[in-house]
């Protein structure tokens, strides 16, 4: 059966791939699908971008032109594509060709194994070694964290039911991972191989830092897996101190005397900085508490550009 879908791809600095991966689209959508759509969201690019938007939204009335006031990052523009699609199923793709159009038949289709979400898996990583190793460990953990313990990875090739962003249509808050909040609404989550090309156009605006921070926030943001793994710290350090105590007893009711200066150093030491770690990561928490409390919207739509007026208001 035909999946009337919309594609959502947040765009920053694209002005090359734009007209291209509107036209791999449009090929690969019309033999499969009756009615589809394609949001592109603009996250504040420094090039052309908005205006090679604005020309596709021109030639083709299927193109919604979403754009942002400033940079609010890949997932709040996802946020705000997936807040305005359509129809009945969507799918998220980068704007860089590293996922092939040709490969959006293989999302909808394992859709109908009992999945809600499906997320295109690459056969082969396309980056460094570095790169590949840390991204795919990384994504590990943070799917097992905001608890999709059944994928062994997460992919920004994905598609899902629309109708999902109704458990987080209250969602209002600067920090966004779009796979937590699918979470929020579904346990059937699917995965499917599909090609991944290396990028045609410049470079991926993610290093090894930019990873490790969004990691740490995505984890204090939707889990509360730090707490617990501070709170599994504290108590093995407490037992180590009882040990160390007893340590001392022991050598003083022996030898009638206790460790010198460097071990109390040692041991001071060791404890001051698992408390400060803990105290970290409740800082954190306390952080991501602000943020959320200080009413900051996840994005903020400056224009929208569509042939349809009657279903997008500007």
């Amino acid at each position: 059966m035909k999946k009337n879908c919309s594609i959502i791809v947040p765009v920053y600095n694209s002005e090359k791939t734009l007209f291209e991966l509107t036209e791999r689209i449009e090929k690969s959508l019309k033999p499969i699908t009756n009615h589809f759509e394609l949001i592109l969201v603009n996250d504040c690019s420094q090039d052309n971008s908005w205006e090679i938007i604005r020309q596709l939204v021109e030639k083709k009335s299927w193109v919604v032109g979403i754009n942002l006031r400033k940079n609010f990052g890949q997932h709040n523009a996802l946020l705000c594509g997936i807040r305005a699609a359509r129809y009945e199923y969507s799918v998220t793709m980068d704007d860089d060709l590293q996922h092939p159009p040709e490969e959006i038949h293989k999302l909808l289709t394992e859709m109908d194994n009992g999945n809600d979400v499906v997320y295109g898996i690459p056969k082969k990583l396309p980056h460094a070694l570095w790169r590949n190793f840390s991204s795919k460990y990384t994504k590990l953990i943070l799917a097992r964290a905001v608890g999709i313990p059944r994928i062994r990875n997460i992919s920004a090739f994905r598609a899902f039911k629309t109708s999902l962003r109704d458990s987080f249509v209250n969602f209002n808050s600067p920090d966004v991972f779009i796979d937590a909040l699918l979470s929020w609404g579904t346990n059937h989550f699917g995965t499917i191989e599909v090609d991944e090309m290396p990028r045609i156009e410049g470079k991926s605006n993610y290093n090894l830092w930019k990873l490790a921070k969004m990691s740490f926030l995505i984890l204090t943001g939707f889990s509360t897996a730090p707490l617990r793994f501070a709170s599994v710290i504290g108590f093995t350090f407490t037992i180590l101190g009882g040990v160390l105590f007893l340590y001392v007893l022991i050598r003083y009711a022996n030898e009638g005397s206790i460790p010198g200066f460097p071990f109390l150093a040692s041991a001071i030491t060791i404890f001051s900085g698992t408390q400060l770690f803990a105290l970290g990561i409740f800082g954190e928490y306390l952080g991501r508490i602000f943020e959320r409390s200080s009413s900051r919207p996840p994005y903020i739509i400056e224009k929208i550009q569509c042939k349809d007026k009657s279903t997008y208001a500007d």
